[in-house]
């Protein structure tokens, strides 16, 4: 399985491309915040647990860059609710 994660400025989402699909959390950011607005897992990725590796990726990413963040993304949410190591991360 070849996997890469780029944070895709031009279209404001964090993406995990995976086999030739890709899924990706979509944000919204200010200079001192970042706000995580929707993940989506294209089908042919489900039950792989690929969402958890971009949200993980995804919260990895927000804390190098050293901004507040903002969830509004449930799935996010449930994530964070799993793994308290990113509750720093909340603004």
């Amino acid at each position: 399985m070849s996997e890469t994660f780029r944070d895709n400025e031009a279209q404001s989402r964090f993406e995990l491309a995976v086999d030739g699909a890709t899924a990706f959390v979509v944000y919204r950011k200010t200079p001192d915040t970042i706000t995580l607005v929707h993940t989506e897992v294209p089908a042919e990725l489900g039950g792989r647990g690929i969402g958890s590796k971009l949200a993980r990726a995804t919260l990895d990413a927000v804390r190098a860059q050293g901004i507040k963040l903002v969830v509004k993304c449930e799935f996010i949410q449930g994530f964070m609710k799993k793994h308290p190591e990113y509750d720093d991360l909340l603004g």
